[in-house]
């Protein structure tokens, strides 16, 4: 298993990466629209900075962080709203720092956790690696509804294997979202990575398998491009309509995007 501080120190280049986007907006850029219909780019930046508190908390304050889950436990859409008001109410000029601090926060609270620790998350308690892994996979996401609000094209590096392997982990939770019985039985998958390495999961003999650009996996779990717009393949009966349903987050799946709606501009 990946170490929790390899992992932090990844999600650390991504958020820098992310924060050198930001900091070249103006204020205006703030209110520029995104896929996500309804949310402004200082929309994603809040619901980030909502996020990594929560991590943060997670780490460091436990009980304060079980408080807030349960509500999230009863109405997930209303709790995100919540979460993300306090921070949507504030100026470019303090939503920026706040992000800062937030995720900084978060990365150093994880990386404090004791070796062999878990921390309490939404549904079960996870190693500090694990919910690294899952920041990263958020920090992917809303990141690229940020790139697309601008029409800019993201370089993705070998740094998206954590969120490859948070997503093969979580494989399930499509058929969750979607109160549909998830099937007993292995997928594989074969994967390339930005430096064309080959990153593969799962049983060598399975019949469902998952094979294409790791960053267009990503881009599928995320579900920040339809899937028939990317290179990721299926064969089998449950590999193809899992492509479908695919999804690394728990919560509703949202409404995705269309077929097509990024076909000109690449697939991020």
């Amino acid at each position: 298993m990946t170490s929790a501080l390899a992992v932090i120190s990844d999600l650390k280049a991504d958020r820098d990466q992310l924060d050198r986007l930001l900091s070249t907006m103006d204020p205006a850029g703030w209110s520029a629209p995104t896929p996500a219909p309804g949310w402004t780019i200082a929309h994603q930046i809040a619901h980030l900075t909502a996020t990594f508190r929560m991590a943060g908390l997670a780490a460091t304050d436990p009980a304060v962080f079980q408080k807030i889950a349960a509500t999230a436990g009863v109405n997930f859409d209303a709790a995100v709203d919540a979460a993300m008001a306090p921070y949507l109410a504030l100026p470019p000029d303090q939503l920026l720092p706040r992000w800062r601090a937030e995720i900084t926060n978060a990365c150093d609270a994880l990386a404090a956790v004791p070796l062999g620790e878990v921390v309490p998350w939404l549904v079960n308690p996870l190693p500090p690696a694990v919910l690294a892994s899952a920041g990263m996979t958020e920090l992917f996401a809303h990141g690229q509804d940020v790139a697309d609000g601008l029409g800019i094209r993201v370089v993705r590096t070998d740094r998206v294997r954590h969120i490859v392997a948070f997503a093969v982990r979580t494989w399930q939770f499509g058929y969750v979202a979607r109160g549909l019985t998830p099937p007993q039985t292995e997928f594989r998958f074969e994967l390339t990575s930005p430096s064309g390495t080959e990153w593969t999961f799962g049983p060598e003999d399975a019949q469902n398998r998952i094979s294409g650009s790791a960053v267009d996996f990503c881009l599928l779990v995320c579900r920040r491009r339809h899937h028939e717009d990317l290179t990721v393949k299926a064969v089998g009966e449950l590999a193809t309509r899992w492509l479908t349903i695919a999804q690394a987050y728990r919560g509703p799946a949202g409404q995705g995007r269309e077929p097509g709606q990024f076909a000109a501009a690449g697939n991020g």
